[in-house]
């Protein structure tokens, strides 16, 4: 498997996440729209594994795990920053 495809879907994993992670930051935690911020990108990001070719390979989990948390995570101190200034 060459790295390309999997940088590729990381990336967008991650810009994908940074509005879902925006927005939840700014709802009570563990509420629908919480639930909704976090899990409504997975559908999305699903379909890019599969359009790059990298099906289930375990050894992609590590990196598009990190790259969708790590979104979540930029997004929500995105909104922290931009309401504390």
């Amino acid at each position: 498997m060459t790295w390309v495809p999997l940088a590729v879907v990381a990336c967008a994993t991650l810009v994908l996440n940074l509005p879902f992670g925006f927005w939840r930051a700014g709802v009570r935690k563990f509420s629908l729209a919480w639930f909704l911020a976090v899990h409504a990108p997975v559908p999305l990001i699903v379909g890019m594994r599969f359009a790059a070719g990298l099906g289930w390979r375990l050894s992609t989990f590590p990196v598009l795990v990190g790259a969708f948390f790590g979104g979540q995570l930029l997004g929500g101190r995105m909104r922290s920053a931009i309401k504390g200034a």
